[in-house]
Order: structure tokens, then sequence, then C-alpha cells
């Protein structure tokens, strides 16, 4: 993308026209969507993430009823 300075154009203005220009094309919005992916898990994996977050959350209940948490 390139953005020339225009006769008379102040910095501000010129600045203030790349990021339009920018938000316009929608590279922003690209670059984030691919820096934050996540490579799908399989199943199985997340079938085993889940049954120990409900193992821990239910010894954090007990030890929350035995005053030890």
């Amino acid at each position: 993308m390139e953005i020339r300075k225009r006769e008379n154009e102040s910095s501000t203005s010129l600045i203030y026209r790349f990021t339009k220009k920018v938000q316009q094309s929608g590279v922003l919005r690209e670059a984030k969507k691919r820096r934050f992916h996540a490579r799908p898990e399989s199943r199985i994996k997340r079938k085993q993430s889940a049954l120990h977050r409900a193992k821990k959350k239910v010894e954090f209940e007990r030890s929350k009823k035995l005053g030890t948490a």
C-alpha cells in the first residue's frame, strides 16, 4: 500500500489518510485473524481436557468445603 504526500498537505492529514486506507483494505483484520488462529484439536484431546477440568473443579470444591482452599 502506497500513499504519497499531496501538495500542501500536513503530515497529520497524511497519517489520517493512511490509517483510513489501511482500515478499509482489511489488512489489519486479516493479520489479527492469522496471529491468533489456533489449530483445531482432536476430539479425543478435547474430551481428555474437559475431563481433567471437571476433575480439578470437583477437587477444588471439595477442598473449599473442607476449608483448605
